[in-house]
């Protein structure tokens, strides 16, 4: 006779295999969800705790939450897996990830269809949209390349252009972190003799010494640390960010990224996913709201608080991907982004917008956050973020 401990409800097996998924999801970003959790969660949709989501929530949530950052980001999780909220469907975490669509790059960016609610066009956009509406000749090979490189990335419609574009950055990303990587390698001289090393190294040769060995000043690898605005303001330009930041964790050996809106969101585990499809299903979850308003200040409080202590040394870099407009008070910008200019080497800014004929960094947020820059510097198209290298292998 089975122990009590493993009878578990009639439930159908359709709610079963849809648990079972929603703890995947857990599990994939950082939930502690183990054969125990699970039968618990199965013995709560028996029980009439699952009549309604918010019972329903309450008692997942403690279940599942055991640890203060699994409580903050559990009911996010929670309402795209069961509701929907935040994202148009909710997506089936599968064992075997598919290649990336642009479709669900322009979803995560909110600029697909309106329907998703976040395809608002920015002020100033009309031009630029009827002048990408007019027609071009068709450009092949290194031309067509270096047109998209200098293209502003809210001018790329077409699918075939943004595939490109996706791909230019995730190679960008690579080659960014093979040059700064270079720095860091041994030199055949050093300042002094290693003493020790050389005497033993030279014991074969009778004690003549014929090889000499160098003390060096070891080198500790740059750290990029980035956070990308994914408010609605910056929807035209998310998706392409994303696949820039998911070759730069991909392909540097220290890297963490973050995304903001209303909230910060640390998804350096989602984006180093192998297979961008994989990463962005992962990231769908974890990034409700994207698309909505932005609190910068707030958020930089967060990291501050939760996740500067731990992700930022001395040679860090930390790279702000906004176009600089706050909800919150500037006062507290100012604040926090001193507190952040303290801990880092440098802070560089990313603005899409200084590429944008005429603009002028006039936002409040942006004004209390310039005295606190080190590089304040385009990001519309992918000349701009190829032009930081020199910068990055100064540090």
């Amino acid at each position: 006779m089975p122990s009590q401990s493993r009878v578990l409800p009639d439930v159908s097996e359709q709610l079963l295999a849809r648990m079972a998924d929603f703890t995947r999801a857990l599990r994939d970003n950082a939930f502690a969800v183990g054969l125990k959790e699970g039968e618990d969660a199965a013995r709560v949709l028996g029980s009439d705790l699952a009549a309604r989501s918010a019972t329903l929530r309450t008692a997942l949530k403690s279940l599942f939450c055991a640890r203060r950052s699994d409580w903050l980001k559990f009911d996010d999780i929670f309402d795209a897996y069961w509701l929907g909220r935040g994202m148009r469907r909710a997506v089936q975490m599968s064992a075997h990830a598919t290649a990336a669509k642009p479709a669900e790059l322009r979803q995560l960016a909110g600029s697909d269809t309106p329907e998703t609610g976040l395809g608002d066009q920015m002020p100033g956009d009309g031009g630029d949209a009827q002048q990408a509406a007019e027609p071009r000749g068709r450009m092949e090979g290194a031309s067509r390349i270096e047109r998209l490189t200098e293209t502003d990335f809210r001018n790329i419609a077409d699918a075939r252009a943004i595939a490109e574009a996706h791909t230019l950055a995730a190679r960008l990303a690579r080659k960014m972190r093979t040059r700064l990587s270079r720095r860091d390698r041994a030199r055949s001289k050093g300042r002094r003799m290693d003493m020790r090393r050389t005497i033993r190294r030279n014991i074969s040769h009778g004690g003549v010494p014929i090889e000499l060995l160098w003390r060096k000043k070891k080198r500790k690898p740059l750290r990029l640390v980035v956070l990308l605005d994914a408010s609605g303001s910056m929807s035209l330009y998310t998706s392409v960010f994303v696949r820039f930041i998911h070759g730069v964790l991909e392909h540097f050996r220290e890297a963490e990224a973050f995304l903001f809106h209303t909230r910060l969101v640390h998804v350096s585990a989602a984006m180093r996913e192998k297979d961008v499809g994989r990463a962005l299903e992962r990231l769908s979850l974890m990034a409700q709201g994207v698309g909505g308003g932005t609190r910068i200040g707030e958020s930089l409080a967060t990291f501050n608080r939760w996740h500067a202590p731990s992700v930022i040394h001395s040679r860090t870099c930390t790279m702000i991907i906004s176009d600089g407009y706050d909800t919150g008070t500037p006062a507290a910008m100012a604040v926090e982004m001193q507190r952040l200019a303290r801990r880092c080497r440098r802070i560089v800014w990313l603005n899409p917008m200084i590429g944008w004929a005429g603009y002028e960094p006039s936002a409040r947020g942006m004004q209390a956050a310039l005295p606190h820059v080190d590089l304040f510097a385009p990001a519309h198209n992918l000349k701009s973020l190829a032009a930081l290298e020199p910068y990055l292998a100064r540090l």
